[in-house]
């Protein structure tokens, strides 16, 4: 995955349960460095989720990535675990509940990408 011309930041996380909870104060807190503070729920209910559905596929770790650009926020969440079948895409209308304004999942060599754009 490439995201170039714009701010950026990642973090790489055990897949564990309380990693959710930690991905989502990572995010929040580089939100809040780029100025933005107007989206801080959404943001952290989209990232919880995001980081739970990619724990869920069993790899050992997980990696958050996160990018601005326009007032919007991209949100991705990397299983790492290689070998998926297609993407389950059962998650894409809770993350539209969320306030995700677009959102998607693929997976690829490299494990299960979830991903969610939100408005700032």
């Amino acid at each position: 995955m490439q995201v170039r011309n714009r701010r950026t930041a990642a973090w790489s996380l055990e897949a564990a349960p309380w990693s959710a909870a930690k991905a989502s104060a990572h995010v929040l807190d580089r939100l809040h460095e780029w100025g933005y503070r107007e989206a801080d729920t959404a943001a952290a209910a989209l990232t919880d989720l995001l980081v739970r559905t990619a724990a869920a596929d069993g790899g050992r770790r997980v990696s958050v990535h996160l990018a601005d650009q326009n007032r919007q926020a991209l949100i991705v969440a990397l299983s790492h675990q290689p070998g998926l079948a297609v993407a389950d895409n059962r998650v894409l209308p809770q993350l539209t509940g969320l306030g995700a304004v677009s959102c998607g999942t693929d997976t690829a060599d490299d494990g299960r990408r979830v991903w969610a754009v939100l408005d700032l």
